[in-house]
């Protein structure tokens, strides 16, 4: 396993001392939990982009799927 270092404010550092102890793990449990579900954010808005971007994809009318859906206006 590597070992990162980063400079973070006083406050962070005070934020991440109070989630630690409340949850009883350490700072760095803490960090590499925040890492790992900000990098799973961040995965998932990629591949979102990238299906808003995709030109093959269709684009759908809101007014014909909701005639297709309710039927009626």
């Amino acid at each position: 396993m590597s070992q990162i270092t980063a400079r973070v404010s006083d406050e962070l550092v005070e934020a991440l001392d109070v989630a630690a102890g409340r949850l009883k793990r350490s700072r760095a449990d803490i960090i590499r939990q925040a890492l790992e579900s900000y990098l799973e954010d961040y995965d998932d808005l990629k591949v979102a982009l990238e299906r808003l971007q995709d030109p093959a994809d269709p684009v759908l009318d809101w007014d014909e799927v909701r005639h297709e859906l309710f039927g009626s206006d």
